[in-house]
């Protein structure tokens, strides 16, 4: 392994010194460390390491039609909240890519999606512990203007080393104002696509015989008129027995719809969702986040706040049906309601329910182990409330040095669905953010955000402070107080305090304090965050 990590650094050095004269190398760096204090009454556990890290560099070159790159990654040892299976060091990632016109290939390891990712989706995601990049072939193709090809052919990234099972996959895209002259200038943009994907794992399941083969297709549209846009797409997988359904037999599918519509300060977005039993794993044995082919986005808003995360919504891959609607309007300028620098509102809705799940026949209990499972009419609504959010966002701008954004947020979130444990959590969350800029370097950042329930573990409250001296230093302290915990030993004041300095692309951080356990998500794809009591040292640098 040294000698494989020593080779691979004289490699990057020879390509940087080359560079310099023939193409161009870029580049970031990142180090996030942790020094861990246990501390039982926030439930922060012992860490044996005491400190543990994880650094990240990524290096690239590109000479004309030519790319390749290269990404660094040392686990000594993983983060808490990280699966430790990814302790060590290595280089998970390498690839050449060349493009041309009309033609394109990448042999090593490269990310991708299809539509909107109900079939295929391949990324990641540090602050997840995501990485399911696909390491083979890709080729990609434009044989015509306005039709668009890519297939490929690999295996994903397990930790250090590779899944057991082959992905294949292929996607056409036909664009019809390219592809017909005569459509070229109209107003009305016309978008259709198609994918394939199929997996192939060998059977060696000593109860079941599983299929070894399971191929998926999704269609799709996009349709864009002037301030209004149209897309959809429908996605099915043939039976897909797997430890995520009780290896049941029955087909999975997807729907996403979206619409909106915005003309002058007026914006209007909504979206709708279906899934039932659509996870779509290389590896049928495995589960949370590994492996995945496949993407389920959540629609529901990406809060951006403290507590309004506490109780964020994770996507349902055995089942659901959801909504979300929102509105958005800028106040005039210069209007008594507008004031003289405008005001932007926002209001929006989620809802997310169960599906219908029916017996297959009067012996066979739903989801039962080895049968068809269920079956679900398709447009019937579960009984079953997971997730409701009602929240509304204003945004003013009251003179050039000082601004406000006041949110309010009404939220129900099934705990048991989202966590396995508790019940139905209904919850209010107010928000004040202010900020205030005496100089053109100065900004001073003020966060009071309450949480209001009766579940779960009661009420919160939060201030937070940050100060920045531009371009270079920031400064920021918060508390976040479980005042209203049941419990009254663990009425625990969360004081954390940073301190960074910035310097053209380079930034280095201190943080130290306390922070909650939690549920961190993004897009609907979740993890678990445990509690912490230490100090963190993050370093992040580009070139």
């Amino acid at each position: 392994m040294k000698r494989r990590i020593l080779t691979i650094i004289v490699l990057i050095g020879s390509v940087a010194t080359f560079a310099q004269t023939t193409g161009h190398l870029s580049g970031n760096f990142q180090l996030d460390a942790q020094l861990y204090r246990t501390d039982s009454l926030i439930g922060a556990p012992k860490v044996d390491e005491k400190l543990l890290s994880n650094s990240y560099a990524n290096f690239r070159y590109d000479f004309g039609k030519f790319s390749a790159g290269l990404r660094y990654e040392g686990y000594l040892n993983t983060l808490q909240g990280i699966d430790p299976k990814y302790d060590g060091v290595g280089v998970p990632y390498l690839f050449a890519d060349y493009q041309t016109e009309d033609l394109g290939f990448t042999v090593g390891s490269f990310y991708e999606q299809f539509g909107s990712g109900l079939l295929l989706r391949s990324w990641e995601d540090k602050n997840l512990g995501v990485d399911n990049s696909i390491n083979g072939v890709r080729v990609r193709s434009t044989p015509i203007k306005g039709i668009r090809i890519t297939g490929l052919i690999g295996k994903q990234r397990q930790y250090f080393s590779l899944g057991k099972g082959l992905v294949r996959a292929f996607d056409g895209e036909i664009s019809l104002n390219e592809l017909i002259k005569s459509w070229n200038e109209k107003t009305t943009r016309l978008t259709l696509g198609g994918s394939f994907v199929s997996k192939y794992q060998k059977d060696e399941d000593p109860v079941y015989k599983l299929p070894e083969n399971v191929g998926g297709w999704a269609p799709r549209i996009q349709l864009n008129r002037g301030g209004f846009s149209l897309s959809g797409e429908y996605a099915r997988k043939v039976n897909d027995p797997s430890a995520d359904n009780n290896f049941i037999y029955k087909p999975g599918e997807a729907m996403l719809l979206n619409a909106s519509y915005s003309v002058n300060r007026l914006g209007i977005n909504v979206t709708a969702k279906r899934v039932d039993n659509m996870s779509y794993r290389s590896d049928r044995a495995e589960n949370l986040n590994k492996l995945l082919i496949n993407y389920l986005p959540a629609i529901s808003k990406n809060q951006i706040y403290s507590l309004m995360n506490i109780y964020p919504y994770s996507s349902q891959s055995k089942g659901e049906m959801g909504i979300q609607a929102e509105l958005s309007y800028q106040l005039k300028r210069g209007s008594k309601i507008g004031g003289k620098y405008g005001t932007q509102v926002s209001l929006n809705f989620s809802a997310a329910n169960s599906i219908v799940k029916n017996a297959i026949n009067d012996t066979t209990p739903i989801g039962a182990n080895g049968t068809l499972g269920y079956s679900s009419p398709f447009f019937k609504v579960g009984k079953d409330v997971y997730f409701r959010d009602l929240n509304i966002e204003i945004s003013r701008k009251f003179s050039p040095k000082f601004k406000a954004i006041l949110m309010g947020q009404h939220l129900k979130y099934n705990q048991l669905v989202m966590e396995g444990k508790g019940g139905m959590v209904k919850a209010s969350v107010a928000v004040a953010d202010l900020t205030w800029k005496p100089t053109d370097e100065q900004a001073l950042r003020v966060e009071l955000q309450g949480l209001w329930t009766k579940q779960d573990k009661g009420n919160w409250a939060m201030i937070l402070a940050e100060y920045s001296i531009s371009p270079h230093w920031f400064f920021a302290i918060t508390d976040q107080w479980n005042y209203g915990n049941s419990d009254v030993g663990k009425r625990v004041h969360y004081i954390y305090g940073s301190i960074a300095y910035v310097r053209n692309a380079n930034r280095i951080q201190f943080s130290s304090g306390k922070q909650r356990e939690g549920i961190l998500c993004v897009g609907g794809v979740c993890r678990n965050v445990p509690a912490m009591n230490g100090l963190t040292v993050s370093i992040t640098s580009s070139f």
